[in-house]
């Protein structure tokens, strides 16, 4: 009976400290997971916005995010904007809390930092202090605002949508005027050689400088990439001397109006990621015009 009670004792020991190891590893690779996945989308995003290694950005680049969720009270749904603001010199956020017809329903103030506000759990927390009981909310999505100095430069706007196979991840960047100032995939499953190409300089960038009216009607054409076109899309290949500006200015308003060339044998992929764009951004720039009006009628003192 003891050898039985002293068997049970050394093998519950031994999960414990297994559990407690295998816990702290858990936490110490989460934390590290995170900070990679979170410096990968800082690489992405100043890579949209032109900056590289050898082109670094400004110290007084600056990114604002802003989050969205859905409210809801009963049957009725709001539109709720995590909006960060200055105050008394200091950087905090405001939560927007507007109906589905864009009218301001009230305005809280949130006393959360930046750095805070990265964390879900965080803004659930500061959420949950001023959304009473029966008020529930839930996360929609995020952008992302580029500001230089007191400029606005750009918007930074993730999103997914279905591929071919399953879902594509993007980060899409529009400069003010929501001009298409580039587009990343950041994460696809579509077959390799055929949609997966979708990665590729050559049909990403098809997408660049894309003006808003024309996004609307943006369309995929099955016709061979002309061979000019391909070689001004793949930047990374460029060497010095290659193209003069005449050239390029004379080949982006060439193709500036263009539709998609079509990835080939992999049609269905192509018009995916370009249906995809398409309603991202016919979608920010309603939601986006609607939130600054708010923010102007109010006199909020948004941080961007």
């Amino acid at each position: 009976m003891r050898e039985i009670l002293r068997i049970t004792i050394g093998l519950t020991v031994s999960c414990l400290i297994a559990a407690l190891v295998m816990g702290a590893v858990f936490t110490i690779t989460d934390k590290a997971k995170k900070h990679n996945e979170y410096m990968n989308v800082q690489q992405t995003m100043l890579g949209l916005l032109g900056y590289s290694k050898s082109h670094p950005a400004p110290s007084e680049l600056k990114f604002e995010t802003i989050y969205r969720y859905i409210v809801a009270e009963g049957q009725t749904r709001y539109l709720g904007y995590l909006v960060p603001v200055k105050k008394n010199g200091k950087e905090n956020y405001a939560f927007l809390l507007l109906d589905l017809e864009g009218k301001l329903k009230k305005l809280y103030s949130v006393d959360m930092r930046p750095e805070a506000a990265i964390e879900a759990s965080e803004r659930e927390k500061a959420l949950h202090e001023i959304l009473k009981p029966p008020r529930k909310f839930n996360y929609a999505d995020s952008f992302i605002i580029a500001v230089l100095g007191r400029q606005r430069v750009a918007y930074l706007i993730p999103g997914e949508f279905p591929g071919f196979k399953t879902f594509v991840r993007v980060m899409l960047a529009l400069d003010p005027s929501f001009t298409i100032k580039g587009l990343e995939i950041m994460e696809q499953e579509e077959d390799p050689g055929l949609g997966g190409e979708i990665v590729q300089e050559y049909f990403k960038n098809q997408f660049v400088d894309k003006p808003f009216k024309k996004i609307a009607s943006l369309k995929v054409i099955k016709k061979p990439l002309p061979s000019e076109y391909r070689k001004y899309l793949e930047r990374k290949k460029w060497k010095k001397g290659m193209f003069t500006r005449e050239q390029i200015e004379e080949i982006r308003k060439k193709y500036r109006s263009a539709d998609i060339y079509a990835l080939t044998g992999a049609t269905i992929s192509s018009r995916a990621v370009t249906n995809g764009v398409k309603n991202m951004v016919k979608k920010f720039a309603y939601r986006e015009k609607m939130l600054e009006r708010v923010i102007a009628e109010e006199n909020i003192q948004a941080a961007f």
